[in-house]
């Protein structure tokens, strides 16, 4: 059977399970966050892009992990308020996971499988993102670096719209 983002799932922030599937027919872009890192301010980016192309078919999907320099200490309540209180963030959010190793949550081993970056499979720091087109296909990954204003062009490109 062929892989594809679809097949997976992931627990939201609240505890819920949540199906990649409800996502299916969106553009989503994969992020995996951190509260105290350098690039936290990106969530103010990313909600902002949500804003903008959340009703042409974008959705993020945050993914906090601790995996770097211990930036990600906090539980899912303090990560949630974190979120909301200084970035006003609606996009959803997940359960802590990891994004590296053998412990790493399955929607990033898959993704960093597809799209791989400068250091190779792995991912390598905060604020990586992967942008899946509208049938689950990953079609770009983008450095902690990148701005989120600056995925504009890719995704409009996914979206077709201009």
């Amino acid at each position: 059977m062929e892989k594809n983002f679809y097949q997976f799932k992931a627990k939201s922030l609240q505890g819920k399970e949540t199906g990649m599937d409800e996502y299916r027919g969106k553009a989503v872009l994969v992020v995996n966050t951190a509260s105290k890192c350098g690039l936290t301010p990106q969530y103010e980016g990313l909600q902002k892009l949500y804003e903008e192309y959340e009703d042409k078919g974008l959705v993020i999907l945050g993914f906090p992990s601790n995996q770097f320099a211990n930036q990600e200490p906090g539980d899912e309540k303090s990560i949630a308020e974190g979120c909301l209180v200084n970035y006003g963030v609606t996009f959803p959010m997940f359960s802590k996971v990891d994004v590296n190793g053998e412990t790493a949550h399955p929607v990033f081993k898959y993704l960093t499988n597809e799209l791989r970056g400068t250091f190779g499979r792995k991912v390598k720091w905060n604020f990586t993102k992967f942008l899946v087109d509208r049938n689950g296909n990953p079609v770009k990954r983008f450095s902690p670096t990148t701005k989120p204003e600056q995925l504009r062009g890719s995704i409009e490109k996914v979206l077709k719209v201009q």
